[in-house]
């Protein structure tokens, strides 16, 4: 899978972030949700053994690809 960087709201450069792949998918990087409620929740939900959930801030929203309707910009750095 290549991974091609859109954006991040770090100071630092890091975390969190989004990636566009070459699969037409999004790879978001952030804080691994461990609240245990939030857990229970996403586990009701069906949340699989195999799978994590991320916690981003909303601002990070403005990287995800605006063509699809989901920010406001697919080329900010």
């Amino acid at each position: 899978m290549k991974l091609t960087f859109r954006g991040t709201n770090s100071s630092y450069g890091s975390c969190p972030s989004v990636y566009e792949t070459d699969r037409g998918t999004l790879v978001v990087q952030g804080w691994r949700v461990t609240d245990a409620e939030a857990i229970a929740a996403l586990t009701e939900r069906g949340l699989p053994a195999h799978e994590t959930a991320v916690e981003i801030p909303l601002d990070l929203l403005c990287y995800f690809p605006s063509d699809r309707g989901l920010g406001s910009s697919s080329t900010r750095t």
